[in-house]
């Protein structure tokens, strides 16, 4: 017998959820089994999860290799339909104990090779509590699921389903678990972060959850917040941000475009003004702030005027970590019918943003030397700052502890610290 390997592409949702499925595949009595938790943000990271895939099953050419996630969810007759593997499950199913029971009895047959139900039908998300993510760094604990918007780019909310939320009382059992296991720093996680609360009672929104959390798990040292809608921010998650140091000064924004126009057409709910008035007002109320992004390079009828627009937001913004997505067509997306940049010029645009980017951490970074930083240690030599740059140390640290030091300088994409 051999315990499951599990490979997880994309996002902290999934990362989180790969552990929920690990203890539902322990429970189950799952052995000599490959799961792989798939992406689909992208065109690419379904081809990637294709190439992990073959991988995986020339290293372990006996075991039964399994399929779920988003992609999994969005298109499951491309990966039944490989050679590679023995059963596709959707993300309604791999959350659920009988699922990981039929699997382990071994009962895929013609009718179960293929388990993936509409994520449309589901209403509630589980709050799957879970003890340990195999290091003793930061957890990360699911809020939300599923999405109800639908920007004219993103497959996503057919992979998640719409937005359900995880009541606060079982987000705060599942926090003072963590925290009782030695866990230091907690990540809120979900599709729509922001959209928390709006189907539960009362409708509290995330800022009240922010609140409740620090307020009721006092020994949690770090709690930070993963990728948020910024126009959705509410009035207590900025009384948050300025008034609880437990609050790690870093946000990750949903910002996609900097021109009003490309904007309107991704059918996104803000325009340019209201993402830099957001990031002013952050950083007036907490000053150390640093702010990272998504933002598309591409998009269909980008020009180039439009794409200097995204260029400046970085500035306009102060933004410090750009995630950028070169844009590639989804099948099904309204995006995808649009008229399309040429190939060429999309990855010209993508390499100047990274660039701009790699400059702004560069910048970032060189501001950072004598000061004096709480460190989150991941490994003996690395850990991570409030605001996530990633720091070296000479000498071991213990792992999970969190370590004041004084920055020595930067080299790379990392700070020194002594």
């Amino acid at each position: 017998m051999s315990a499951p390997i599990f490979t997880t592409m994309g996002c902290r949702l999934n990362a989180y959820e790969t552990e929920a499925m690990k203890e539902l595949a322990a429970e189950a009595g799952l052995d000599n089994a490959v799961v792989v938790n798939t992406c689909a943000v992208t065109a690419e990271a379904v081809r990637k999860a294709r190439q992990e895939i073959r991988k995986l099953r020339r290293q372990n050419p006996e075991a039964r290799l399994i399929v779920t996630g988003c992609a999994a969810q969005t298109e499951p007759e491309t990966f039944q339909s490989m050679a590679e593997v023995d059963a596709v499950i959707g993300n309604i199913e791999k959350m659920q104990p009988g699922t990981w029971r039929g699997m382990a009895a071994d009962f895929i047959g013609d009718t179960e090779a293929c388990q993936v139900d509409d994520i449309m039908s589901v209403t509630e998300t589980a709050g799957h509590l879970i003890d340990g993510f195999g290091t003793r760094s930061r957890a990360y604990v699911q809020v939300q699921n599923g999405c109800d918007h639908r920007c004219t780019f993103c497959i996503i909310p057919y992979g998640r389903g719409n937005s359900r939320s995880v009541p606060t009382g079982v987000v705060i059992e599942q926090i003072k678990r963590l925290v009782d296991r030695g866990y230091n720093e907690v990540v809120l996680t979900g599709v729509d972060l922001t959209s928390w609360g709006a189907d539960l009672p009362m409708t509290p929104r995330l800022g009240d959850l922010v609140l409740r959390i620090l307020k009721l798990v006092p020994d949690l040292p770090r709690l930070r917040i993963s990728s948020i809608d910024s126009i959705e921010a509410d009035e207590n998650l900025m009384q948050a941000i300025a008034t609880e140091p437990r609050l790690m000064p870093h946000l990750h924004l949903s910002l996609q475009h900097g021109d009003n126009m490309i904007l309107k057409r991704m059918k996104r709910r803000h325009l340019r003004d209201d993402a830099i008035a957001f990031c002013e007002e952050a950083k007036r109320l907490r000053p150390e702030m640093t702010f990272g992004a998504d933002i598309i390079a591409g998009f269909p009828t980008e020009t180039p005027d439009m794409f200097e627009n995204s260029m400046r937001l970085v500035e306009d913004c102060d933004l410090t970590w750009l995630h950028v997505f070169p844009y590639s067509p989804r099948n099904g997306t309204p995006a995808a019918r649009m008229p399309q940049v040429d190939g060429r010029d999309i990855k010209a645009r993508a390499a100047r943003l990274r660039r701009l980017g790699e400059a702004r951490v560069s910048e970032h970074l060189v501001r950072q030397k004598g000061q004096e930083h709480r460190i989150l240690m991941e490994n003996p030599r690395m850990g991570r700052t409030e605001q996530f740059a990633e720091t070296l140390f000479e000498v071991d640290q213990a792992v999970g502890d969190i370590v004041t030091a004084q920055v020595t300088g930067a080299k790379g994409n990392q700070l020194l610290a002594a």
